[in-house]
């Protein structure tokens, strides 16, 4: 049975083609893995020897822990391990793992803060639909009947208490932490903001455990149906080790490889620098239209005439009556309801629909009457060295 957890169904919010790559097809990769990731996983088992042997009485000092952290850099570090700010090098990463370790250290020694139930959990708890789901706890931890459920971050960017408050994966696990420990009367959900050496913290109410369990399951019933595996892009593929076989770069790296006659000649750098061109004119001209039309209403009222020839073609200059509807619509369409006019003017909803269909929300009734083509939508962007960057 598949076991679902955070990290998958968040790779097929952020984008369905990944999903597919690293789940259903299992691709493996010649980049392993990305700079950020393998420091922050150093961290971790740094962080992991220090509170597990603390559990049999022995108190590492912050030079062995740093010793056995850069021992594992020296063992696991490859080169081709992905490091896409190109201005650092493995050095500087390093030195923010160093640095991450000594603050925690510091601030928190002699460690004896809370009681350490466990530490990288590998358990499984059966959701509603009875899905399995990962419970992975960096360090899970009590203070009499208050329970803790941590985890180390080490992001560039500090979370905020609307992050944190909104945040699935703690949640998720303190639902588990509230079924194994009957005698948790709080389950505090805290994480350690290494990189700032602050601690930030969020707590759910049953209900809210209750919704965000419903949105899991709903969420895995979306990817248990998904037939479609579309790329989605966005500021995190430049950090995405399946770049080099997405369909939205494959090109780009493709052009990366050739000369600058090479690059002119391309065919798709050809057709699109000619759709850019016609683009620009047509939005010229759209503008310049505007203009004319302003210049055509002004000439026939100036005139008294609503018929102005040219050489060719004549225009009509018609006037006719705008509706101006308010900005508030619900009260309008309460007002329309009670005049007994709102279903006759009623109009589907195409793009809603769309959605329903498209993501399985359907009865097998609607998909009889219906059937599914392949359609294309071009659409025209900048581009450019650091458009996906942080």
């Amino acid at each position: 049975m598949v076991c679902y957890s955070h990290s998958r169904i968040s790779t097929f919010e952020q984008c369905k083609y990944k999903y597919k790559l690293q789940y259903i097809d299992k691709i493996k990769v010649e980049i392993p893995t990305t700079i950020e990731a393998f420091m922050g996983d150093l961290v971790h088992r740094t962080l992991e020897k220090l509170y597990s042997e603390l559990q049999y009485q022995k108190i590492n000092t912050l030079k062995t822990l740093l010793n056995f952290y850069n021992q594992l850099w020296d063992k696991e570090f490859s080169e081709d391990i992905l490091i896409v700010k190109k201005d650092l090098t493995q050095d500087n990463y390093r030195k923010m793992g160093e640095k991450y370790l000594t603050l925690y250290y510091e601030r928190n020694k002699p460690f004896d803060q809370m009681t350490i139930l466990g530490l990288e959990t590998e358990e499984r708890m059966t959701l509603a639909d009875g899905s399995e789901y990962h419970v992975r706890i960096d360090k899970l931890a009590c203070k009499g009947d208050t329970y803790y459920v941590c985890d180390y971050k080490t992001n560039a960017r500090m979370k905020d208490q609307d992050d944190v408050d909104s945040d699935r994966q703690l949640a998720m696990y303190s639902i588990w932490v509230k079924d194994k420990f009957r005698d948790a009367k709080k389950v505090i959900l805290l994480w350690h903001m290494l990189a700032f050496d602050k601690d930030i913290t969020s707590e759910r109410n049953n209900k809210q455990l209750q919704t965000l369990m419903q949105d899991v399951v709903d969420t895995i019933e979306e990817i248990k149906l998904c037939k479609n595996w579309p790329t989605s892009t966005s500021a995190l593929c430049n950090y995405c080790v399946y770049k080099n076989m997405c369909p939205s770069f494959k090109h780009e790296l493709e052009l990366e490889s050739k000369t600058i006659r090479e690059f002119k000649k391309d065919d798709g750098v050809k057709i699109v620098d000619e759709l850019t061109e016609v683009e620009s004119k047509l939005s010229d001209l759209g503008k310049r239209k505007e203009e004319l039309h302003e210049d055509l209403i002004n000439f026939s009222s100036q005139k008294g005439v609503d018929v102005v020839y040219g050489s060719n073609k004549k225009a009509s200059v018609k006037q006719y009556s705008k509706i101006v509807y308010p900005e508030k619509m619900e009260e309008f369409i309460e007002l329309l309801k009670e005049n007994n006019i709102y279903d006759e003017v009623i109009m589907l909803c195409y793009p809603k629909l769309n959605s329903l269909i498209l993501n399985n929300k359907c009865s097998k009734e609607i998909y009889k009457c219906i059937t599914i083509d392949k359609a294309h939508r071009i659409y025209l962007s900048k581009k450019g060295k650091n458009e996906n960057e942080d």
